[in-house]
C-alpha cells in the first residue's frame, strides 16, 4: 500500500488523480468491509448495510473488463449480499463521467450526504487530561461512535479492523462525552467517528479528542492526517478548517436507475 506519495500536492492547489485515488485506497484500508472482492483496481464490499464506505463498490483504476460488465458486477454482488448496489467515484474522476451512459445516476438521496470532502492536514498533537486513547473500544466508545453499547458483527469488523487502531474517549463528570476513531497507515493517521454527547459540546473537547488521538498516532510514526466529511456537515467542517485542514478532493455515491437495479 503507497502511503507516503498521496501528500506529495500538501503544499499546493493541485489535485493530482493518482494522489486522489492513492489516499482512497488508503481510507478503504483503514474502513475494512466485513466481504471484499477485487474487480481488477475496483473494490466490491458489503458489511450488511452499516456505512456507504463498506457496501459500496470503490470504482478506482481500471476494473478490467468493460464498464457496462463491471457494472454489471457491482449489481450482482449487491444483490447476492443484500445491499443496495452503489458505487463510490472521485467526483469529476474518469469512471464518474462515465457512469450516465450505462443508467447511473447521484444517490442525491444519501442520507449521510452524498457528496464529500476528502480533507488533508498535519496531525494536531498536544495533551488533555481528559482525553485518552485506549487499545479497545469501551462502551461508552460504542454509543457515541455506533448509538449502541451492542456493536452488531458488521459495525464491529468496520470500527475495530484494518491497521492499527486506536479509540480515543473524552471524560467529563465520570462520563463518556466525547469519542473519536483513529487508524494509523504509515505516516499516515485517518480520523473518523468524531463524537461529542450534545450535553458537553462547546467545551473544547473535540478539539482535545484530535489532540489526543494526533499524540496517540504521532508515537507510531503518523505526521499527516486525513479526514472524509459531508459537504453537508457545516459545523465539522469549520472545525477542521480552524485545525488547518484543506480539502483535496470529493468523492460521492452513484446507483443505477430503479429500471436498471434488478
Amino acid at each position: 500500500m503507497l502511503i507516503g506519495s498521496p501528500f506529495s500536492a500538501f503544499g499546493t492547489n493541485l489535485v493530482v488523480k493518482d494522489d486522489a485515488e492513492q489516499i482512497e485506497r488508503a481510507c478503504a484500508d483503514a474502513w475494512p468491509a466485513q466481504i471484499e472482492r477485487p474487480l481488477g483496481q475496483w473494490r466490491l464490499r458489503a458489511a450488511g448495510g452499516f456505512t456507504g464506505r463498506a457496501n459500496s463498490a470503490l470504482a478506482l483504476g481500471d476494473p478490467g473488463t468493460t464498464m457496462g460488465d463491471a457494472l454489471h458486477s457491482v449489481c450482482d454482488f449487491a444483490h447476492v449480499h443484500g445491499i443496495d448496489p452503489v458505487v463510490q467515484v472521485i467526483q469529476g474522476g474518469r469512471v464518474e463521467r462515465e457512469l450516465p451512459a450505462h443508467g447511473w445516476r447521484p444517490y442525491d438521496e444519501y442520507a449521510n450526504g452524498n457528496v464529500v470532502s476528502v480533507l488533508v492536514g498535519e496531525v494536531t498533537a498536544g495533551s488533555d487530561d481528559r482525553v485518552r486513547v485506549l487499545d479497545a473500544p469501551t462502551p461508552g466508545w460504542w454509543r457515541l461512535t455506533a448509538d449502541t453499547t451492542e456493536p452488531t458483527e458488521a459495525q464491529r469488523h468496520v470500527l475495530t479492523g484494518g491497521p492499527l487502531v486506536g479509540y480515543g474517549v473524552a471524560e467529563a463528570d465520570g462520563h463518556t462525552a466525547g469519542a473519536v476513531r483513529g487508524a494509523v497507515a504509515g505516516d499516515v493517521l485517518l480520523v473518523a467517528r468524531l463524537a461529542v454527547d450534545p450535553g458537553y459540546r462547546r467545551r473544547g473537547l473535540a478539539t482535545a479528542l484530535m489532540a489526543g488521538i494526533g499524540d496517540w498516532a504521532a508515537t507510531h510514526g503518523a505526521t499527516r492526517c486525513v479526514l472524509q466529511v459531508s459537504v453537508g456537515n457545516t459545523e465539522a467542517l469549520a472545525l477542521y478548517e480552524g485545525l488547518g485542514f484543506r480539502e483535496h478532493h470529493r468523492y460521492r455515491y452513484w446507483v443505477p436507475w430503479k429500471d436498471r437495479a434488478s
